[in-house]
């Protein structure tokens, strides 16, 4: 068999997709070749593009190097901008060298249309490519900071409105973001949040017209309730510097637009003399193969074919892989004598989340909104992962999308990251609890109560006949091995002998007797047995309230202080044993904010904060003009 040289133009969904499936196909067929050409050295995780331009994720959680996805394949890499293919001598030239090619797979996707707007070029902000979400995210950044310093009323109005253009996926999810990250951008810069006026600017009767409309108005409601002003049938016919103009002459004054309205194919294909159709998409037959040339593919958003009369294939990601896996699957039956195979698309549904903690889907008729919609698109997500064997790039995402989110912005909100939450702390947390509900238990009911009742699950209805004897609740007796209370008096009494008695059950104490400058501490504190007896029945209740406090996560930060400081005192009374100092090194490690996971302080905590930063300090502005 003849070498055959394969070459795939364009790194995207569909590009990946179709060298993974010829990859691990021709693998230890050394006559197949498989060369990936893309102008950057990483694939761009598309779909996510607004969690990169609204701050949610940074940048490099959407960018995916090709070598780690192509490691240890036959696959080679490329990184170079193609500028012409020759499809006489079967050439493909770069601005850095040139490729002969067998079989030639087109996946150089789309790009923003225009329509021709002016100043759309000059003033936009497209929304298409990594590059894109970076210069974005940067400006939004560096307006709200200047916008934040300035006096005039009305620049600083249109300076922190945001217009998106274009209702679709796009636009959707990205005024989505903005709508969660407009309240970090106002804290930030020291403004009110309400000064950030969000637009989404259609010029079709509805949005989200890809939905149904079920669907779509939920989402469109939701939008509404977080504040976003929604212009429909107003088509924008000018892009200035500092507003846009509607097509009924009304203006938007605004420094940001983000245009989202259309994509068209890439424009570097209208050299490469192949049939075009609607928005400069190549023609393909069912097989994705071009009519016009022999063994020339076209995948992705760059194809066209009628699925239906009228009805191209749709420009969605599970059109992209499917169109790619059929271009390798045909390659392959050409090479190996194979019969080929038509394009069938399986689209299983539409999602659009709409910030982090809400979306919308129809999945195969199945109507999702809300937190599980979300939920349904990250497992979506996952499933891409699998689908081209990036195990590496999906523990990425994961930790990207649910352990290193701020400001709430994951569908589990701070509930499992690790910037200000301690997750993996929370089962020491509540063992740590329990360890002190058990000790404040047993000092509760008395000790020999305590044991029996705890000595089996049937017994437990022991704790509800009452207190024992023994109880430091109600006895009069000192359980500390207090020398001064013994001596006070000619002669021990018999609540010191019980307090001797009691000393002795604690078993391996880290110290054998107290310190004497202790001693002194503890003399001054509880000079008298009544004392000591008032202060040995209050700690019956700090135990307990540490322990519940722990357990269901509030003041954690106060109850391991406690718990630590407890700790401290019970080893220098000498009544501390070596079984238990495991608990003093775990309250310290559970001073770091445990109670915010699974936790009451993740509600508690902030909500403090915040009303007592606002009455002591007051509310910060980015202008003072105090008069």
């Amino acid at each position: 068999m003849a070498n055959k040289n394969i070459v795939i133009i364009g790194a995207g969904y569909a590009g990946v997709h179709a060298a993974k499936k010829l990859a691990r196909k021709f693998k230890k067929d050394d006559s197949v070749s498989i060369t990936l050409i893309d102008r950057h050295s990483y694939h761009t995780m598309m779909t996510e593009l607004h969690e990169v331009a609204a701050h949610r994720v940074e940048p490099d959680a959407i960018q995916f190097d090709l070598r780690r996805l192509f490691n240890r394949t036959k696959v080679k890499l490329v990184t170079d901008n193609v500028t012409h293919v020759d499809h006489e001598t079967k050439t493909i030239k770069t601005e850095h060298g040139q490729y002969s090619y067998d079989y030639l797979i087109l996946g150089m996707g789309g790009e923003p249309n225009d329509f021709g707007t002016p100043g759309v070029e000059e003033h936009a902000f497209t929304l298409w490519s990594w590059e894109d979400a970076v210069k974005l995210r940067e400006h939004i950044e560096k307006t709200v900071a200047k916008a934040a310093t300035i006096h005039d009323e009305a620049k600083r109005r249109a300076m922190l409105t945001f217009t998106v253009c274009g209702s679709g996926f796009t636009g959707i999810e990205l005024v989505g973001e903005l709508v969660e990250w407009k309240e970090r951008l106002a804290k930030n810069n020291k403004i009110d949040v309400d000064e950030i006026t969000l637009y989404v600017v259609e010029s079709a009767p509805t949005i989200l017209n890809m939905l149904e409309r079920r669907d779509a108005d939920k989402a469109e409601a939701y939008l509404i309730k977080k504040g976003v002003k929604i212009l429909k049938e107003s088509p924008i016919v000018e892009v200035r510097e500092n507003e846009v103009v509607l097509k009924n002459g009304d203006t938007i004054p605004t420094y940001t637009l983000a245009w989202t309205a259309g994509v068209q194919a890439n424009s570097d294909t209208e050299d490469f003399g192949m049939e075009q159709a609607r928005s400069g998409r190549l023609k393909v037959n069912e097989y994705m193969e071009s009519d016009q040339y022999e063994n020339v593919y076209v995948v992705g958003d760059l194809t066209y074919f009628e699925e239906e009369p009228g009805k191209p294939t749709p420009q969605i990601v599970e059109a992209a892989e499917q169109t790619g896996v059929t271009a390798a699957k045909n390659i392959i039956a050409d090479i190996n004598g194979g019969e080929k195979v038509a394009y069938q698309g399986k689209y299983h549904g539409i999602m659009v989340s709409i910030g982090a903690r809400y979306g919308v889907a129809n999945l195969m008729g199945i109507h999702l909104s809300g937190w599980f919609s979300n939920f349904v698109k990250h497992m979506v997500n996952l499933y891409y992962f699998f689908g081209i064997y990036s195990g590496y790039y999906m523990v990425k995402y994961i930790q990207h999308e649910f352990f290193q989110t701020k400001d709430k912005r994951n569908i589990f909100r701070d509930m499992f990251t690790r910037y200000g939450n301690v997750l993996w702390s929370v089962l020491l947390r509540v063992y740590l609890g329990f360890f002190w509900l058990i000790e404040g238990g047993a000092k509760l009911w008395g000790q020999e109560t305590w044991d029996e009742a705890t000595s089996s699950i049937k017994k437990l209805p022991l704790l509800f006949k009452g207190l024992g004897e023994d109880s430091w609740l109600i006895s009069s007796t000192v359980n500390m091995d207090l020398p001064w209370l013994q001596d006070a008096t000619s002669g021990a009494t018999d609540a010191t002998s019980a307090a001797s008695d009691a000393a002795v059950e604690w078993a391996d104490p880290i110290l054998s007797k107290m310190p004497g400058w202790f001693a002194w501490i503890m003399e001054f504190m509880m000079p008298t047995a009544e004392v000591a007896v008032f202060m040995q029945r209050m700690m019956v209740f700090i135990e307990l309230a540490i322990g519940l406090a722990l357990i269901f996560g509030l003041f954690t930060w106060l109850a391991n202080l406690a718990s630590a400081g407890f700790l401290v005192m019970f080893t220098l009374t000498a009544m501390l044993g070596w079984d238990k100092a495991w608990a003093f090194p775990a309250s310290i490690a559970l001073m770091n904010g445990s109670g915010r996971s699974l936790g009451l302080d993740y509600w508690v905590i902030p909500f403090i904060q915040k009303k007592l930063s606002r009455f002591w300090y007051g509310k910060e502005q980015s202008i003072y003009q105090d008069k």
